[in-house]
């Protein structure tokens, strides 16, 4: 089923709507010109509409509920429990300017909107990940279950659903656990690997995909899970022009504090109570264009921010991609991942 199905259709009366509620069988209908959420409809809200008195030639329009329930793409992982909580029955997910991007069912029909990006990804999976000790003592990071799926497979599963079928891992620590993992998967995309025989950071090992990826790729880490419209996210850096686009979390952070200013003369000049800060941080998913790693220097350990500097020094455009910080779950430390957990387990 596409999302047309279930949008009102514009001078519908309410007995089209009727028709179109039989037809798909799903009890709701989205007023939403040009994509943008208006309203909602259901079959309770068309009966209630006849027994006031509205005719069956009336405009559908005059029964729609103007207060519709919805929430921001990035919060998907809210909204089963959000649904639960309110007895709601389909919950529109909606991108920044308020159109539907997803279309959630209690029976757990998903209608997706989401725009498609058949692009490589690469994923840099060879760390050592000392901060989840004892954890990956055992396992690999890669392989630390969210559930009853490893982190990556939950990742992969994201990009996949938007058309992505080509992944590289590059690895390292339990490289071998890593590659039987995914050779023995049931799966309908294709997965490869680049050794990575010393650590060289995001940027060095981009370095060992060299002559393998030759067109846009998503990168991404392997510690992290993005709530984002990745479709979108493409069309955006190709719309840009941009060499590298980063995804950047929007955080809100209070501290704690009254924070206290000195004059020079070591006097007090300001006091604020709980000051409030704003600030983008990097989430560690990027969309890269090829040439980029054509600026690595080979097999030469590099921070990702290094290669960004250099592309910037080049005169090549670095732009960034902003989503909440609701949209953005990192596992990189033991609290992190139980926090992960608990968010997916509630979704």
């Amino acid at each position: 089923m596409k999302i047309e199905d279930i949008l009102l259709q514009e001078g519908a009366s309410v007995l089209d709507a009727m028709g179109q509620l039989d037809k798909t069988g799903l009890g709701v209908l989205f007023d939403a010109p040009e994509g943008k959420l208006q309203g909602v409809v259901t079959d309770g809200d068309l009966r209630r509409y006849i027994l006031a008195g509205g005719k069956l030639e009336g405009p559908a329009a005059d029964a729609v509920n103007r207060s519709p329930r919805s929430l921001p793409l990035e919060r998907r992982a809210e909204a089963r429990r959000l649904m639960l909580d309110q007895c709601i029955k389909a919950l529109p997910l909606l991108d920044s300017q308020g159109r539907i991007q997803d279309v959630l069912f209690a029976d757990g029909l998903d209608i997706d909107t989401q725009k498609r990006a058949d692009l490589p990804v690469v994923m840099m999976a060879g760390g050592l990940g000392t901060r989840l000790y004892p954890y990956t003592k055992i396992l690999p990071k890669p392989l630390i279950p969210i559930g009853d799926v490893p982190i990556a497979e939950h990742i992969i599963r994201r990009f996949a659903d938007v058309g992505c079928s080509r992944f590289w891992l590059v690895v390292n620590y339990k490289k071998n656990m890593i590659k039987s993992y995914f050779n023995d998967l049931e799966k309908d995309y294709t997965v490869d690997y680049v050794d990575e025989d010393k650590p060289l950071g995001t940027g060095g090992g981009l370095w060992l995909l060299k002559g393998k990826v030759d067109s846009t790729f998503f990168l991404t880490n392997c510690d992290i899970l993005i709530d984002a419209d990745f479709g979108d996210l493409y069309q955006f850096h190709k719309t840009n022009g941009n060499q590298i686009t980063m995804v950047c979390a929007v955080k809100h952070f209070t501290i704690p504090y009254g924070v206290v200013q000195l004059a020079d003369d070591g006097q007090v000049s300001a006091m604020q109570e709980k000051p409030e800060m704003n600030f983008l941080t990097n989430t560690g998913v990027y969309v890269v264009e090829p040439e980029v790693i054509d600026l690595i220097a080979p097999d030469t350990p590099t921070p990702f921010t290094d290669l960004i500097d250099r592309v910037r020094e080049k005169g090549g455009r670095v732009g960034v991609y902003p989503v909440s910080e609701h949209s953005w779950m990192d596992m990189g430390q033991l609290e992190e991942l139980d926090n992960m957990r608990r968010r997916l387990e509630q979704g």
